[in-house]
């Protein structure tokens, strides 16, 4: 059978080498626990972050529903090196977005181009946050994250008070997200709630 797009074989073996790398994002862990108690990992997060945006792209028609994926599938990709940093371990002082795009760029070496090009470009304008999409995409990904915490088989200590102010600067952003995150703090709350009750 031939195929219709004409790949050298340094090409297709350097797509599959960049495969194989970004393989190690299923084993790389968050802080987030399944409705089961496992911890989550940053792949699952990755797949139902774009479950998420494709369960929703009816209501967003003006965006470019390809691209918006393709931005869920890559926001964590560096992550597959050097790990996932908790939200209320983040600081100013831990670089982790810097290190997350070196880790990114390092993964992207085998890609020929124009894909590590485009890899690149899309990796940059989710962390810009300035298109659409890209705006969309962040506000999503704190989404998909507040979801697990609502249904996750959390630590006895979990700081569900933390989730009501998490990524507000981005799910405030775009009405769809404020309208699912008000259903999801309301969640929260009760979750909060119930915690409270059985410390007592």
């Amino acid at each position: 059978m031939k195929y219709p797009v004409v790949m050298t074989d340094e090409d297709l073996n350097g797509r599959l080498e960049f495969l194989r790398h970004a393989e190690q994002l299923k084993d790389t862990l968050r802080s987030a626990h399944t409705a089961q108690g496992r911890v989550e990992s940053v792949a699952e997060h990755t797949w139902r972050l774009a479950l998420f945006v494709m369960t929703f792209c009816d209501q967003l028609p003006e965006l470019d529903h390809l691209k918006l994926m393709k931005l869920c599938v890559l926001h964590d990709l560096g992550e597959a090196i050097g790990g996932d940093i908790p939200a209320p371990l983040q600081t100013a002082d831990n670089d982790k977005r810097d290190q997350e795009r070196a880790d990114f760029l390092f993964l992207l070496k085998p890609l020929p181009e124009p894909a590590r090009s485009e890899f690149i470009a899309l990796w940059d304008e989710y962390d810009l946050g300035e298109s659409p999409e890209a705006r969309v995409a962040k506000a999503f990904d704190k989404l998909e994250t507040i979801l697990q915490h609502t249904q996750g088989a959390n630590p006895v200590d979990f700081d569900y008070e933390f989730n009501l102010g998490y990524g507000k600067a981005y799910t405030d952003q775009v009405p769809l997200a404020v309208a699912i995150r008000e259903v999801l703090d309301g969640v929260t709350r009760q979750r909060a709630q119930e915690q409270s009750k059985s410390c007592k």
